[in-house]
C-alpha cells in the first residue's frame, strides 16, 4: 500500500516548481491560477527570490503548498491509499486526496498564513529543537515550567520540537540540557506554531474552514492531532482546525500507517525531511520521492 506524505514548512528552496512550470502545461496553468488567486506572482518568488523573501510566512506556505499539490497532479501513477502531512502538508494531503478543492485548499493556506502571522506579531514567541530525549521526559519538563511551553512536533523518536514564549522555551532548554539532551537547539522562526500562544489563528481560521465545502476524499488522511486515519469530512474539518494549536504527532502517524498497510511512503514537495523522518520511525520502511 502506498502512503503519499506532504512536507511543511522549511522544505522551500530557491527555484522550487520552476522544472514543474517549464515543463508542464497543466503545471503551468496551475501555477497561473494560483498568482490570480493570491493576488501577486508568487511564481517569482518561488522560481527566483531570496531565501528571505522565502521565509516569509505568506510566501512559504503557498509556495510548498503549490508545489506539493501540482507534483501530485502531473503525476502519471498518483494513487495513493493513504495520505498525510506535516503541519501545512496536511492541506496539501487533502486537495490531493480530494476532500479540497485545488483553489479552496490554496485560500485556506493563504488565510491560515496571514492568521498564523498575525499571532506571532502579537507575542513574541519560538520554537526549539530537542534531540536524544524520550517524549515523556520532554513532556514533564515542559509540564514544569511556569509560562507556555510545549511540545509541538513529533517528528521522529529521539526528536521533538517544543514550542512557546521565549523565556518559556528557553527555560524548558536549560533543564533540557541537564536532564542529558543532546541538543535543545532554539529554531530561526516567526513565532510558537502548534502551541496556545496560535489560539487566535486558529479562531480565525476555524470560521474560514467552516465555510469551506469538504467532500468525501478517495482515501483516508492520517491527520496531525491525533494521528487516526479520517474520510468523515466533519472530523477532517474539526482536525483542521484543532491542528494550529495541538503538535503534529508525526511519529504517531507514520507508525499508525504501517500498522494499517503502508509499505512504501513516497514524499510529494520539496525536499526529502520527511523520507528522512519515515525511515528514523522505521528502518524498515521504504521512503523516496514522487516519480
Amino acid at each position: 500500500m502506498k502512503a503519499y506524505i506532504f512536507p511543511g514548512q522549511g522544505a522551500q528552496f530557491t527555484g522550487m516548481g520552476k522544472n514543474l512550470y517549464e515543463e508542464s502545461a497543466k503545471a503551468r496553468e496551475l501555477f497561473e491560477q494560483a498568482n490570480e488567486i493570491l493576488g501577486f506572482r508568487i511564481t517569482d518568488t518561488m522560481f527566483s527570490g531570496t531565501d528571505d523573501e522565502l521565509k516569509q510566512t505568506n510566501v512559504t506556505q503557498p509556495s510548498i503548498f503549490l508545489h506539493s499539490v501540482v507534483l501530485a497532479k502531473i503525476s502519471s501513477n498518483f494513487q495513493p491509499d493513504m495520505v498525510a502531512g506535516h503541519s501545512l502538508g496536511e492541506f496539501s494531503a487533502l486537495v490531493a486526496n480530494g476532500a479540497l478543492s485545488f483553489e479552496d485548499g490554496l485560500r485556506l493556506v493563504a488565510q491560515r498564513a496571514a492568521a498564523m502571522q498575525k499571532a506571532c506579531e502579537l507575542q513574541p514567541s519560538t520554537m526549539a529543537a530537542v534531540l536524544g530525549l524520550d517524549d515523556e521526559v520532554v513532556e514533564n519538563i515542559c509540564r514544569e515550567i511556569d509560562d507556555v511551553v510545549v511540545p509541538a512536533n513529533y517528528n521522529c523518536p529521539g526528536q521533538l520540537v517544543i514550542s512557546g514564549t521565549l523565556r518559556g522555551v528557553e527555560l524548558a532548554c536549560e533543564k533540557l540540557k541537564a536532564a542529558g539532551a543532546k541538543r535543545a537547539l532554539i529554531l530561526a522562526v516567526g513565532g510558537a506554531f502548534h502551541s496556545p500562544l496560535m489560539e487566535p489563528a486558529r479562531a480565525e481560521l476555524a470560521a474560514a474552514i467552516e465555510k469551506t465545502v469538504f467532500s468525501t476524499p478517495i482515501c483516508p488522511v492520517y491527520q496531525n492531532v491525533n494521528a487516526q486515519p479520517a474520510t468523515d469530512t466533519t472530523i477532517i474539518k474539526q482536525n483542521l482546525i484543532d491542528q494550529l494549536t495541538a503538535p503534529v504527532r508525526w511519529t504517531q502517524s507514520v507508525q499508525n500507517m504501517l500498522t494499517d498497510g503502508a509499505t512504501q511512503f513516497v514524499e510529494c514537495g520539496p525536499g526529502k525531511v520527511l523520507q528522512g523522518l519515515v525511515k528514523k520511525i522505521s528502518s524498515s520502511a521504504e521512503a523516496m520521492s514522487v516519480a
